[in-house]
Order: C-alpha cells, then structure tokens, then sequence
C-alpha cells in the first residue's frame, strides 16, 4: 500500500493556504508523500476541477488519495464526500459535481458521506470557511495514512445520489457530421479539448494528412468556419497552422502548431461552446 496524496484547489500558492493543507497532512502522519495536481483551477470553477480529475487520477496507482477543493459553497449543507474509483483511487471532496467526469468515465465503487463533526482537525469546530484545510487535507491524510479504514469516515451513498454536473453527449447527426462540446482548454498552450472520442470522430473515416472541415459556435454565434489538417501531432503541419488532433485523454482536440488557438480566436469552453466536424466531399 502506498501513502500518496495529490492535492487539488483553486487556492493558488500566492498565500498560506495550500501550506497550512500540507502543515495539517504531515502531523497526521510526517512519512506522508503529498503532490500537487493543480492548483490553479479558475476561482469556482466546478466543471474544471472535475475535468481535471479525470485527466489525472488514472495514471496513479491504486490507493492513491486525492482531496480536491473548489468549494463555492463552503460553509453551507452541501455534503462533503470520499469516494472509493473502481480502479482503486480514493478521493475527498465537497459533493458539488467535482466528481461527474470521474463517475462517468472510470465508475464509483464506494461512495460514503464524510461526518465532519468526527473527521475535521481538532481546534477547528468553530472555521466554517476553510474545510480545505480543516475536513479534506485532514481526513485525506488520515486515508493516505491508513489511520483510518475508508469504511469508517461516514454512511454509505449510492454513487447515483452524488452530484452531477450536466453533460451533453457527442453525437453524430444524420448527415454523418460529429458533434460536441469544448469541455476545457490547454492552459498553457491553448488547444481545444473537446468531449469527442475517437471510437466517434473515427466515423468519419479521415486519414492523418487530410483535411476536414471544422465549426465552432457559441450557442447559436458562429465563431470560427474553416477547414484544417489531420495530424498525429503538432508538427506534422507548419507552424502557425491548425490541426485536428487526438490528445492523451483518446479524445478530438484543435491547435495551431506553436499557437494558441484560443486566443487567435477568442474561445472559451464549456457546454455552449459548440464544435462540429465534417469531411469534405470530393466530386
């Protein structure tokens, strides 16, 4: 068993909070190994947060804890939750939807609602504003360090009573066209990543080389008409030039080889954030 714990918030680093959630861990238990997923999710942002945790946990091993913290209604009913993965993960939450990708796309073993009377750092009863610190680094920690059975933390839920998020599936429409949503951007780099799997794009019957034509709308506003190569990576096209492109989540993803496609055209993400793809018909 190891004694891994990855640690998630939209708390940024410019001031004490994401320490004192290390200072809490390590008196739990000094031994712990504790990482930093991220933690510049945008401030409330619910929807990257759960779309983070997908991009990440699979590639940990089984039995690593994860606490993650974007906690808009801190201090309010909503329930604080841990949940076991059917891989093996273990991860403590506010039950806001941060977990809707992780159900969806890897499936809840166990889910159980955290008592935060019992689990929370002694001397803390009366902070009702920092359960980042004082519930989920706390408790996380104690999972991590096995001075707690997973079992023990609070009563049983069906995975189906977490909240969720809402999310439109990709389709494909009667003209053989692919439909989808942005679900988030690259960050740092500004690709598009969309909620299309390849098991769907590959429909179209593309090969890497050839073009496609792509559309991006924003609700009912077209943004961007054009049509771009299919590349296996960035440099298969010239710099400057968009590609369609699969990413590491196996899923369709757009960017401008040493660009950022975001900002070349203003795009954001999330569900009115509309992307189509077509192959183009030859005569």
């Amino acid at each position: 068993m190891n004694n891994f714990l990855v640690y998630q918030t939209d708390f940024g680093t410019a001031d004490g909070a994401v320490s004192a959630m290390y200072g809490v861990a390590l008196q739990v238990e000094p031994t712990l190994r504790i990482f930093d997923l991220t933690h510049d999710i945008p401030r409330y942002n619910i929807w990257e947060a759960s779309y983070r945790l997908v991009q990440t946990v699979q590639y940990w091993p089984a039995g690593t804890v994860f606490v993650s913290v974007v906690d808009p209604g801190v201090g309010t009913n909503r329930l604080s939750v841990a949940v076991k993965t059917k891989q093996g993960h273990i991860i403590v939450t506010p039950d806001n939807g941060t977990l809707t990708h992780v159900n969806l796309l890897y499936g809840v073993e166990e889910a159980r609602v955290l008592n935060e009377s019992e689990n929370r750092l002694s001397g803390s009863e009366l902070s009702y504003t920092f359960h980042g610190r004082d519930v989920y680094a706390y408790t996380g920690a104690r999972l991590a360090a096995h001075k707690v059975n997973f079992s023990e933390i609070g009563p049983e839920i069906n995975s189906k009573q977490l909240v969720s998020l809402d999310l439109i599936p990709a389709y494909e429409d009667e003209n053989k066209n692919i439909h989808g949503t942005i679900d988030v951007l690259d960050v740092r780099f500004g690709s598009l990543w969309s909620n299309i799997p390849y098991t769907l794009f590959k429909n179209l019957n593309i090969d890497y080389g050839k073009k496609l034509a792509v559309s991006i709308r924003n609700d009912r506003r077209q943004v961007y008409a054009n049509t771009m190569v299919y590349a296996r990576s960035f440099a298969d096209v010239s710099m400057g030039e968009p590609l369609v492109y699969i990413n590491s989540l196996l899923n369709v993803a757009i960017a401008i080889n040493q660009g950022s496609f975001a900002q070349a055209y203003n795009i954001g993400c999330g569900q009115s954030w509309k992307l189509e793809l077509a192959k183009i018909q030859t005569l």
